[in-house]
């Protein structure tokens, strides 16, 4: 048994901004630093969806952002909504952009990155490439913006890994600043927080069957 103290995650106190809301569910800005579920340990708890339940008891969970990403989710207020969202993910048939913030100049205006993901047993929650065990995982990008020691991007993942965009910038050697688990000292040093934010995301309506989009802005 680990001799270490629970990692008690920070609880951002910023506002859950409400996007979008029907009678069957909810887009949502979830803020950094905000867990999208319970921690297991007692003190964390306060999460997205334990907020949101406050206002909206049968507001559910249908996919997550990392602890770290702020951005849009979709939140299901019955169970139907859930199974109709949550087979949409299983066949990836939800668009999902996000923006970021990466180290250096990447030279290509687009590209994309295909490797294989898995768990890293022996250091979890990292994840590592694997190209005799790991899942298939590709992320395709877009430059929006070069600076003097960093580029904006537009990420867009066909599948949906942990970690996936986190590690496949840093193996396109970009990792993205801020980021504590993948970034490399001087990255992580370049920003306060880590620059990953989802902005965009589509599907189909569970009730009304037309393609409903929600966006959101990154503030960084």
């Amino acid at each position: 048994m680990s001799d270490l103290p629970p990692y008690i995650v920070p609880h951002s106190q910023e506002e859950i901004r409400i996007l979008y809301e029907d009678a069957d569910l909810l887009l949502v800005r979830k803020p950094d630093l905000l867990l999208s579920i319970p921690g297991r340990h007692p003190l964390n708890k306060d999460c997205l969806i334990t907020r949101l339940q406050q206002d909206y008891p049968t507001a559910s969970i249908v996919h997550r952002l990392d602890l770290d990403t702020s951005g849009i989710m979709i939140i299901p207020l019955n169970k139907p909504t859930h199974a109709h969202i949550s087979r949409q993910f299983q066949e990836r048939l939800v668009e999902k952009c996000y923006h970021a913030v990466v180290f250096g100049l990447v030279e290509q205006d687009s590209g994309e990155v295909e490797l294989p993901i898995r768990c890293d047993w022996e250091n979890r929650p990292l994840q590592m490439i694997d190209h005799e065990q790991g899942k298939h995982a590709l992320t395709r990008y877009e430059v929006l913006e070069r600076l003097s020691d960093r580029t904006r991007l537009l990420l867009k993942p066909v599948t949906g890994r942990s970690h996936q965009l986190r590690i496949h910038m840093r193996e396109l050697g970009h990792p993205i600043l801020g980021c504590d688990m993948y970034a490399h000292q001087q990255a992580l040093e370049m920003a306060d927080r880590m620059l990953l934010h989802a902005s965009f995301i589509g599907f189909e309506h569970p009730t009304s069957g037309e393609w409903l989009t929600g966006e959101c802005a990154p503030d960084f």
